[in-house]
């Protein structure tokens, strides 16, 4: 490791310059209004808007490569550079936005030195107020002292962490790839194998259990309304928990065992299948165990299986990758998302079902391979924490001199 050298300390107030430029704002002009991210995420764009929309007569003017902070949320990482995009954006004085002496200080240095933990916390030891309304006092963030080398070695620092920054962003968009091909390989391995089967073509509607409501609907909302939820009791699955790899139970709401009751023809059981009825059409699950007894609301479809002939999973995965259900989709229902699904297209969904003993091998066979790939994900969310602890080691390393 490169030994830490010991860099001058600068107060911020002799390398920035607060921004009084203002422009008087006019109704019949359009403004770009400009925000800041938390966490180092950048100036961005706001709005555009017209002037009849801006309450204040006045507003101050930021110009490209200008420093800009949130007063509120600059104790958050709220800092940032201003992009050429943005010239002549307009904030409130809430943003107060900085020009930058390059002859002491270059803007990239500053702008990666914003990023770093102890520049955060020096903006919250910045910062006053009361709980809600804590804002930085600019005098007193001008009257803070940074280490500052010479502008050369504030330049070779800047080469080297995008060189390094660049180098992390290239590791996580090759391990997100990487997911990805594979997720489209399993697919793609699915879709083959159904497409081999040798059994005619049939509708979802002719593997419904007779012995249930087939295809249901969850209730209206005069069935179920805001004032039958409760803080605990039996879960109502929304549109929000239907996911392609199963049930999401975080956010569940719930009613009384006696509402539950009341509405018992919208209750599910372990091996259904739900349709998310808005959204990408196919978006669907199959009701685990554990799941058993819950209700559906109305933005959902349950299809109620006869298991002694047909493997839920079998179903979803014809759902998921099959061509035949992929064409029947796009020649009955347009749009990007596929808005709108109904009954009526979930009992028409076209499948080739072969007898219950090979649908059960195709599943095994595919559930495997869907395994491996769960794998690989767990993996990369394991190091996942590594790839992200990297560019704030390197902005650590590059303000105490060792990099």
């Amino acid at each position: 490791m490169k030994r830490a050298t010991v860099w001058p300390m600068v107060p911020l107030g002799e390398v920035l310059t607060k921004s009084e430029e203002q422009a008087e704002i006019q109704p019949d002009r359009e403004y770009s209004r400009v925000t800041v991210r938390l966490w180092g995420s950048g100036v961005v764009l706001r709005d555009e808007v017209s002037g009849t929309q801006i309450a204040a007569k006045r507003q101050y003017v930021v110009r490209p490569g200008q420093f800009v902070l949130s007063r509120i949320d600059a104790r958050n990482g709220a800092l940032g550079l201003v992009p050429d995009f943005l010239d002549g954006a307009v904030v409130s004085s809430d943003f107060p936005a900085f020009g930058i002496d390059r002859q002491g200080l270059e803007p990239r240095f500053l702008e990666w030195m914003s990023k770093t933990r102890g520049f955060v916390d020096l903006c919250r030891a910045v910062s006053e107020g009361t709980t809600n309304r804590v804002r930085l006092k600019v005098d007193r963030f001008l009257a803070t002292e940074i280490p500052l080398p010479p502008l050369e070695e504030q330049r070779r620092i800047v080469a080297r962490i995008a060189e390094l920054a660049a180098k992390v962003e290239a590791a996580r968009a090759l391990r997100q790839q990487a997911t990805e091909k594979t997720e489209t390989l399993v697919r793609a391995q699915a879709g083959n194998l159904l497409s081999c089967i040798d059994a005619d073509l049939t509708e979802l509607r002719d593997w419904l259990d007779s012995n249930r409501d087939g295809i249901q609907t969850g209730p209206f909302g005069a069935q179920l309304g805001s004032g039958d939820f409760i803080d605990t009791g039996i879960p109502v699955l929304t549109i929000g928990n239907v996911q392609y790899n199963g049930l999401k139970i975080d956010n569940l709401q719930y009613v009384s065992g006696e509402k539950a009751k009341q509405l018992k023809r919208y209750s599910i059981r372990e091996g259904d299948i739900l349709f998310a009825r808005m959204g990408t059409v196919g978006r669907c699950c199959v009701v685990p165990q554990e799941a058993e007894g819950w209700l559906i609301n109305y933005h959902i479809i349950r299809v109620a299986l006869d298991r002694s002939r047909v493997e839920p999973r079998f179903i979803h995965w014809t759902i998921q990758t099959s061509a035949d259900v992929s064409d029947y989709l796009d020649q009955n229902i347009r749009g990007a998302t596929r808005h709108g699904v109904n009954s009526r297209i979930v009992g028409s969904l076209p499948c080739r079902v072969p007898p219950l003993d090979e649908q059960r091998r195709i599943v095994a066979y595919l559930d495997d391979l869907q395994a491996r790939v769960d794998a690989v994900k767990r993996h990369q969310a394991a190091t996942a924490a590594a790839l992200d602890a990297l560019l704030p080691s390197i902005l650590d390393q590059a303000f105490k001199g060792e990099l």
